[in-house]
C-alpha cells in the first residue's frame, strides 16, 4: 500500500515539482529556451521549403513546359467519349441518346460566339486555314496575345444551332474531333500523296490536316454510308478555343454493330500499336430503333 502511495507521489512529482518549480522536470526559462529554440528551428525549415518552393515556381511558366525533351505525335481524340468507345443508342429513346448529346453541348460551350465578344482576347483569323503566324513568347511583355475566334457555325449540321441533337434523333450522329494540344508541336500537311487515302487525296489544301473515316472491318464496307467533315484549325494562346472537325455519319446501316476508324495525315504524325489514339481512333457504332 506504501509503495503505491510512493508510486502515485513519484508521478505526481514529476509532472509539477513544486519545490524546484519544475513542470515536467524543466522549469520556467528552461522551458522558455527550448520553445524559442524549435521555434526559430522549424521556422528556419519552413523558410527553406516556402523559399525553395518559390524559386521552383519562378522557372515555369503558366502555358509551357520548362523542359521538354520529346515532342511525341498528338492522340486524337472525339465527343461524346464512351465506355470501351461503344456508342449505342435507340432512335426512339431520347435518354439512350441524352448523355451522348449532353457531353458534346458541354464541349462546344466555351465556343458560343456570345463569349468571344471580348476584343482584347479575341480576333478573326478569317475563314479559311492559314499559315502559322508567328506572334513570339507568350510571357515577352508586349501585352496579351490574342486567340482566333471558333464559331460553332463551321461545324455546319452538327453545330446543335439547328439540331439540338446532334444528328441522334436521325439515326445520323455527329462526332466531334480533335487533335490533342501539345505544346511545340505543329502538325504539318503531308507532303506525300502516297500516305494518303485515295477517296481525299483531290480534297487536301494548304495548311489543312487532313481527316478520314472509314470501316475497319471488311464485313463492314458498303455499310457505313455517306461521311461529312467540317471545321477549322487555330493556333494556341491563354483563351485558346482548340480547333474542331465535325464528322457527320449521315447513312449508317441501323440494327447492326459497325466499327468505324478515323485517321488524321501529316508529315510528322505517325501511329503506334501501342497507343489506339495516337493520330486516329475507332469507335463502334449500333443504332436501332425498336
Amino acid at each position: 500500500m506504501s509503495r503505491t502511495k510512493e508510486n502515485d507521489g513519484g508521478w505526481k512529482k514529476f509532472v509539477w515539482n513544486s519545490e524546484k518549480k519544475e513542470f515536467l522536470g524543466r522549469t520556467g526559462s528552461s522551458w522558455l529556451k527550448i520553445t524559442t529554440f524549435y521555434i526559430i528551428f522549424y521556422g528556419c525549415l519552413a523558410g527553406i521549403f516556402i523559399g525553395t518552393i518559390q524559386a521552383m515556381l519562378l522557372t515555369l511558366s503558366n502555358y509551357k513546359p520548362t523542359h521538354q525533351d520529346r515532342v511525341a505525335p498528338p492522340g486524337l481524340s472525339h465527343t461524346p467519349r464512351s465506355l470501351k468507345s461503344e456508342i449505342s443508342f435507340n432512335v426512339n429513346d431520347e435518354k439512350s441518346y441524352k448523355d451522348y448529346i449532353s457531353s458534346i453541348e458541354e464541349l462546344l460551350e466555351p465556343y458560343n460566339e456570345d463569349l468571344q465578344t471580348d476584343g482584347q482576347n479575341y480576333e478573326d483569323c478569317g475563314a479559311d486555314p492559314q499559315k502559322y503566324r508567328e506572334r513570339g513568347e507568350l510571357e515577352n511583355g508586349q501585352g496579351k496575345r490574342k486567340a482566333c475566334r471558333f464559331s460553332r457555325k463551321w461545324l455546319n449540321a452538327c453545330s446543335g444551332v439547328g439540331d439540338n441533337t446532334y444528328g441522334f434523333a436521325k439515326g445520323k450522329p455527329c462526332l466531334i474531333v480533335k487533335l490533342n494540344r501539345i505544346i511545340n508541336f505543329r502538325p504539318r500537311v503531308p507532303t506525300n500523296n502516297e500516305t494518303i487515302p485515295e477517296p481525299i487525296t483531290s480534297k487536301v489544301k494548304p495548311y489543312l490536316i487532313p481527316i478520314y473515316c472509314k470501316h475497319k472491318r471488311d464485313e463492314d464496307e458498303g455499310k457505313i454510308g455517306e461521311i461529312k467533315y467540317y471545321g477549322f484549325d487555330g493556333e494556341p494562346a491563354p483563351q485558346y478555343l482548340q480547333p474542331l472537325v465535325a464528322v457527320h455519319f449521315t447513312n449508317l446501316t441501323q440494327g447492326e454493330a459497325l466499327r468505324i476508324e478515323c485517321k488524321v495525315f501529316g508529315d510528322n504524325i505517325d501511329y503506334s500499336e501501342k497507343d489506339r489514339y495516337q493520330g486516329r481512333f475507332d469507335v463502334k457504332f449500333t443504332i436501332s430503333k425498336s
